[in-house]
């Protein structure tokens, strides 16, 4: 669980918002409402990935990346530039931890310029201020 101070620091970056748990929940629910989760997702599929020690499971998890969210109709396919999306192909078959590091640094540019700053101004994001503002008037004043 955060404190309540840790709400207004995610305005601060997206990284702030991606790295605590009920900030990653609320972006994710915005940009569910928006129609981009697969941003998130993919994002969030290459932190797992980069921490894969298995060369099986690297195969395997790059694999399902690829086919998730890299390869032309994809289920969540993200939006990447022609050139990015073909080097991953050509490669797809063996992979390395960084395989994906152009795309995944693609999306989050493009999630920290475009979504997060209308997340900022949201409903969700403004409901998440509030409910932090609510428990640290409760902790602080107890009577009430």
């Amino acid at each position: 669980r955060s404190n309540a101070g840790e709400t207004m620091p995610w305005s601060e970056s997206v990284d702030t918002v991606l790295s605590n748990k009920e900030g990653l929940a609320a972006f994710r629910t915005f940009l569910k409402s928006e129609f981009s989760e697969e941003n998130v997702e993919f994002w969030l599929a290459c932190e797992d990935f980069k921490k894969t020690k298995s060369s099986t499971k690297i195969a395997l998890k790059a694999q399902k990346i690829y086919s998730d969210f890299i390869q032309a109709d994809a289920p969540k396919e993200i939006n990447i530039d022609f050139h990015t999306k073909n080097d991953i192909s050509q490669n797809i078959s063996e992979p390395t931890l960084s395989c994906f590091d152009a795309a995944q640094s693609s999306v989050y540019c493009l999630m920290a310029k475009d979504s997060f700053p209308r997340f900022l101004r949201s409903e969700v994001y403004k409901e998440l201020v509030k409910k932090h503002q609510d428990r640290n008037q409760k902790r602080w004043l107890p009577f009430l």
